[in-house]
C-alpha cells in the first residue's frame, strides 16, 4: 500500500501509468490522517507500506499542526508500532534540510531499523543511495542508479560511465580511484588554471572539497615551486559525482599542475594518493581494490605512495614518495 499525503492519487495514478507502474497487487491511498491510515492497513493487511512522508501526517488527538515535532514523533512511533505487531515492511518517506540532515526529531532515526538516503544532482542522472543506519549489516555500500525516462535503473558499470565522455589529450585531466562506500569507482577529475584580474584569486570546488583543494594549491607553490597563488583555480568532478575520498588528492594536484603547465597526463595513468602538508604521499585504503578495477577499465599505470600493495596484472604501478616526485612521474612538471 503506497500512503500518498503529498501528492493526490490522481497525479500518484497519473506518473504510474506514465512509468507503467501499475499492478494489481498495489493498493493507493491518499490520506493525511493517521487514524484512517491505520484503518486503511487494518482492513487491507499488506506486506509493504510506504508513507510519503511523514512530515504530511497529523493524530487529530495532537493540536499541533502536521510536521511538528510532536505530530512526527507520534505518528512514527505509532506506525512503527503497527508494523512490528503485524510484521508488516514500513517505509518512511522523511524530508531532508538544506545540510542534508533528516528533518525532524532525532527520535525518528532511533525508532527505525535502516535509515536510507537518497542523494543526486538535479543537473545530472546519477542517484546515490547509501546507508546511513542499519541494525542488521554494514553501512560501507551504495547503489547508484540513473534516472531515465522510465524511472530510476541500476547502473552496472559506473566507472564506465563517469569516463565515458572523457576526451583524449586534454591538459587540466587526471583520473582517480576513488571508494564509495565498498565500491570502487573511476572518476575523472578536471582543473583549469587561468590569470587572474581580482585582487583575491578566485577559487571554485565542484563535487571536489574546497579546504582540500586550497590545501593542495598551498602545497604545489610552497614544496613543487608552482606559481597558483596569483591565479584563478577551478577544480571539478565530472558527471555530478562527489568525492570526499582525501585519496583524490593526487589527482586533483595533477590535473592543476597539468592546466598550469599545459602538459596533458596519459590517457592511461590513474592517480590514487593522500597528499600531507609536507608535500609526501600517505597510503589510503582499499588501494588493491582501486587498483583493481583501474586495470579492469584498460589502464596501464597507476601513480601511488610508495607503500607496498598487490598489483593487478596488466598495471604498472609508479611509486612516487612525494607530489614533486608524482609530477615528474606523469610529466606535468619538473622537480
Amino acid at each position: 500500500m503506497y500512503v500518498s499525503g503529498e501528492e493526490s492519487a490522481g497525479q500518484v495514478r497519473g506518473r504510474a501509468d506514465r512509468l507503467g507502474a501499475i499492478h494489481d497487487d498495489l493498493w493507493l491511498v491518499s490520506e493525511t490522517s493517521l487514524p484512517h491510515i491505520l484503518s486503511h492497513l487494518e482492513k487491507v493487511g499488506p506486506a509493504l507500506v510506504v508513507i510519503d512522508s511523514i512530515q504530511t501526517l497529523s493524530d487529530p488527538a495532537l493540536s499541533s499542526a502536521p510536521g511538528s515535532v510532536a505530530q512526527v514523533r507520534e505518528c512514527a512511533s505509532r506506525l512503527v508500532t503497527f508494523a512490528k505487531q503485524h510484521g508488516t515492511m514500513m517505509v518512511l518517506v522523511g524530508h531532508v534540510t538544506k545540510d542534508g540532515a533528516l528533518a525532524g526529531p532525532r527520535v525518528l532515526e532511533h525508532v527505525v531499523d535502516t535509515v536510507l538516503e537518497f542523494d543526486g544532482d538535479r543537473h545530472h542522472g546519477l542517484r546515490l543511495l547509501r546507508a546511513s543506519k542499519h541494525r542488521f549489516g554494514a553501512t560501507s555500500e551504495v547503489g547508484l542508479l540513473q534516472m531515465e525516462g522510465s524511472g530510476l535503473v541500476a547502473v552496472d558499470d559506473p566507472s564506465g560511465l563517469f569516463l565515458s565522455d572523457r576526451a583524449a589529450g586534454v591538459s587540466g585531466s587526471a583520473v582517480v580511484a576513488t571508494v564509495d562506500g565498498n565500491r570502487p569507482l573511476l572518476v575523472e577529475v578536471q582543473a583549469l588554471v587561468a590569470n587572474s584580474t581580482l585582487a583575491t584569486p578566485r577559487r571554485s570546488a565542484q563535487g571536489v572539497d574546497g579546504g582540500r583543494l586550497a590545501m593542495l594549491l598551498a602545497v604545489l607553490e610552497r614544496r613543487c615551486g608552482m606559481p597558483v597563488s596569483g591565479s584563478d583555480v577551478y577544480a571539478l568532478a565530472v558527471g555530478g559525482a562527489r568525492i570526499s575520498d582525501p585519496g583524490a588528492d593526487l589527482a586533483v594536484a595533477l590535473a592543476v599542475a597539468s592546466s598550469l603547465t599545459g602538459r596533458p597526463l596519459a590517457d592511461d595513468v590513474v592517480a590514487v594518493g593522500e597528499v600531507g602538508l609536507g608535500g609526501e604521499l600517505r597510503q589510503v585504503a582499499h588501494l588493491e581494490r582501486r587498483l583493481a578495477e583501474a586495470a579492469r577499465m584498460g589502464f596501464r599505470q597507476a601513480i601511488v605512495a610508495p607503500s607496498s600493495a598487490k598489483v593487478p596484472e596488466g598495471l604498472e604501478v609508479l611509486r612516487a614518495p612525494t607530489l614533486n616526485a608524482a609530477l615528474v612521474l606523469a610529466e606535468v612538471g619538473s622537480a
